[in-house]
């Protein structure tokens, strides 16, 4: 069984969306389980404080090393991997992806004020991932797109194993355009070669298409698939 483990101030912000649909059926079959950690029940004063200013001045707040070391020490089996969502973090991409859902657990930090504390990401080897460059209000939202993003990957969530085959960014490219019935509507017609029968046609059309998207939207991506 996959586990997701979440550490947050919020937890009532989960499961939301992870436990409808394939994803909830994939829970109730025990192909994954989410477990969330309440930060601030590991906090240490009666008025159950995360968080405080930080040295050298500047504005927010940073939360404590000695409430998330507490979390984290309690929750964690040892050789498990920790993740810190934050725009300073490495880009997760499909890669990334790929590599944690092979593993057993993601363990996961939402950051909220100005973050947290460095010493507990240099103690604890916690490796910072950012989904993108823009500034959430809070990691929750990170942490559900990651979670997402990874269970779609785990044999047995999604019905049919090879449908993540195709999609963008397993092959280098973005995905080729889609279509289904009516075959005309609004008198626009799907492309004759999708209604051909010939398998090899449709197949080099779909890759034409997508070098074709991938280069006029993604340069970056076609500049990669380029050198491979």
């Amino acid at each position: 069984m996959f586990l997701a483990r979440i550490f947050t101030l919020y937890p009532d912000y989960f499961p939301g969306p992870l436990n409808k649909g394939l994803y909830g059926k994939a829970m109730e079959k025990k192909i994954w389980n989410l477990e969330t950690i309440n930060i601030r029940d590991y906090a240490l004063d009666k008025h159950k404080t995360v968080d405080d200013t930080p040295y050298g001045g500047g504005f927010g707040m940073l939360i404590k090393p000695d409430v998330l070391s507490a979390a984290i020490d309690k929750k964690l089996k040892s050789n498990e991997e920790i993740y810190y969502l934050s725009p300073k973090g490495i880009p997760f991409d499909q890669k990334l992806a790929k590599k944690i859902s092979k593993e057993s657990t993601i363990n996961l930090i939402c950051g909220h004020f100005e973050g947290i504390d460095q010493r507990v990401i240099d103690s604890r080897n916690i490796i910072e991932i950012s989904i993108g460059d823009f500034i959430l209000s809070g990691g929750e939202s990170a942490a559900l797109v990651v979670v997402d993003t990874i269970l779609r990957l785990i044999p047995g969530v999604i019905g049919n194993d090879n449908s993540v085959d195709d999609e963008t960014f397993e092959n280098g490219l973005l995905e080729y355009p889609q279509y289904t019935k009516p075959q005309i509507w609004e008198k626009k017609s799907v492309p004759d070669v999708l209604l051909s029968g010939d398998h090899a046609k449709i197949k080099d059309w779909r890759l034409s298409q997508s070098e074709a998207i991938t280069r006029d939207r993604r340069p970056d991506l076609w500049q990669k698939y380029k050198k491979n």
